[in-house]
């Protein structure tokens, strides 16, 4: 039986990483925590999770940060601005990010994370 390693990748205030990190320990999945604020991403990781979920997904409209943008950076958000954005502030990522095998989850909840428990870990 082959046990993956889990990355989780967020921010360590963050309620909803929080929430991840406690959900992965409850049903001992394995896993690595990496605050995207101290230890940056590269713009080569982040394109790559752009190619496999889409750029939208990976940034967060919703956030603080999204509202604190100019009018002209909304307006011309592309793949290419949103990712250079989410890199000059971790914060404009949607959270969090866990890499798992070839399985990449944005975001948290139960029913996203409940197939790792078949995934032999």
């Amino acid at each position: 039986m082959s046990t993956h390693h889990a990355t989780v990748y967020g921010i360590s205030n963050c309620d909803t990483v929080r929430k991840a990190r406690k959900w992965l320990e409850k049903n001992d999945i394995d896993f690595t925590f990496q605050d995207v604020r101290e230890q940056p991403l590269e713009h080569a990781q982040l394109s790559a999770w752009a190619q496999q979920v889409g750029w939208e997904v990976l940034f967060n409209k919703r956030s603080t940060s999204y509202r604190a943008l100019t009018d002209e950076q909304k307006q011309n958000l592309d793949e290419s601005s949103a990712l250079a954005l989410i890199l000059e502030q971790p914060t404009l990522m949607k959270r969090p990010v866990l890499v798992i095998a070839e399985t990449l989850i944005v975001g948290f909840n139960d029913k996203l994370y409940s197939p790792l428990l078949a995934q032999g870990n």
